[in-house]
């Protein structure tokens, strides 16, 4: 009697586990699903490992012109506010101040000096040549000479973007770019060697600067290609190419620098802003690669879901060797030219 119930009870299991069976048997793609899932072909790649750095948009520090006042007044106008496109040579602000004739009176006394300072240089030439004077005695006249010439040029480049009229300065862009930086309003008084008025930067070139900590240093090297990210695009990845590293450590912070180039598609990227970087580094060899987003991660195990008919979909485990934020480079379980499913693989695999 007990042998027939047991007989019994296992024939029960199997009819209950049967209908299951069948249908995991059956399963196939219907169009439903098909609308909703991608697929990828397997293949050889050159295997590419990630470094994850940090890092932040900067202006080109040799596009960047701060304009400070070399004489004192009063702010009566301005004609910019700050984010401004300007051009070079764009009236931006007019200042009231008498030292618009002193600066014109420097030239000319300027002018003099170095009329004065070429005699003597000329001179000194004759005496040396005939054992009047030293070969020290010429070449001071000469230093002397080049700093008079250095202080009109500076002089005169004041006097170009400062446009003086019955006691007022008129200030001009001395370059084209954007005002990045605005510190004067109507009103308020402006020092000789102060603050800067404005800052005017070159937005169409931008500069990556990285932060590479002393774990990484070994893995970065100039030339090597980054992908860059940001929270006010997600989603969207920028290129760009390691340029410079610094040969000196920062001590501060605690990090080697780095200068980077990229592609600033649509001037998204600001100065100002942070931004995560992955360095990329080609290791040599080839593996089978899949994307990131193709894996399946189940009991600690990595599966992708191999499609050989709308009917029959394998699950089957990969091992993965390396991995990066978008490829996986596996070292078994997958082959060359393998069918898997892509996006919404999670959908199949919970239905299988």
């Amino acid at each position: 009697m007990k042998r027939i119930l047991v007989v019994l009870a296992f024939w029960a299991m199997g009819c209950e586990n049967q209908p299951q069976q069948e249908k995991r048997k059956s399963f196939c793609l219907d169009e439903n699903f098909k609308n909703k899932i991608e697929f990828y072909t397997t293949r050889l790649e050159e295997v590419v490992e990630g470094t994850h750095l940090t890092g932040s948009i900067i202006a080109n520090p040799e596009k960047v012109v701060e304009y400070r006042p070399l004489w004192e007044g009063t702010v009566v106008k301005t004609y910019f506010t700050l984010g401004d496109k300007v051009s070079k040579g764009q009236l931006l602000a007019e200042i009231r101040s008498t030292e618009g004739n002193t600066l014109q009176a420097t030239l000319s006394s300027l002018e003099s000096r170095i009329k004065a300072a070429e005699r003597k240089k000329e001179n000194l030439k004759h005496l040396l040549a005939d054992g009047m004077a030293s070969q020290t005695e010429l070449e001071e006249a000469i230093a002397d000479l080049e700093v008079l010439k250095s202080e009109k040029v500076r002089a005169q480049t004041e006097s170009k973007w400062n446009h003086s009229q019955e006691g007022y300065f008129k200030v001009y862009a001395p370059t084209s770019g954007v005002v990045t930086e605005k510190s004067i309003n109507i009103g308020e008084q402006v020092v000789a060697g102060g603050e800067p008025m404005f800052v005017i930067s070159d937005l169409e070139d931008l500069w990556l600067m990285l932060n590479i900590y002393a774990s990484n240093v070994q893995r970065i090297q100039e030339g090597m290609e980054v992908s860059i990210s940001t929270l006010s695009f997600p989603g969207e990845l920028f290129s760009g190419r390691i340029t410079k590293i610094s040969p000196a450590f920062d001590e501060d912070a605690r990090v080697l620098k780095a200068r980077s180039t990229f592609e600033n598609r649509g001037g998204k990227l600001k100065p100002g802003m942070t931004v995560d970087v992955t360095a990329w580094k080609k290791a040599g060899e080839s593996a089978v690669a899949v994307p990131v987003s193709a894996l399946v991660f189940s009991d600690n195990q990595y599966y992708v879901l191999v499609h050989h008919s709308d009917c029959k979909v394998e699950v089957r485990k990969v091992e993965i060797a390396v991995k990066n934020k978008e490829k996986a480079y596996l070292s078994g379980g997958l082959s060359e030219g393998e069918k898997i499913i892509s996006k919404n693989q999670l959908l199949v695999f919970e239905a299988l």
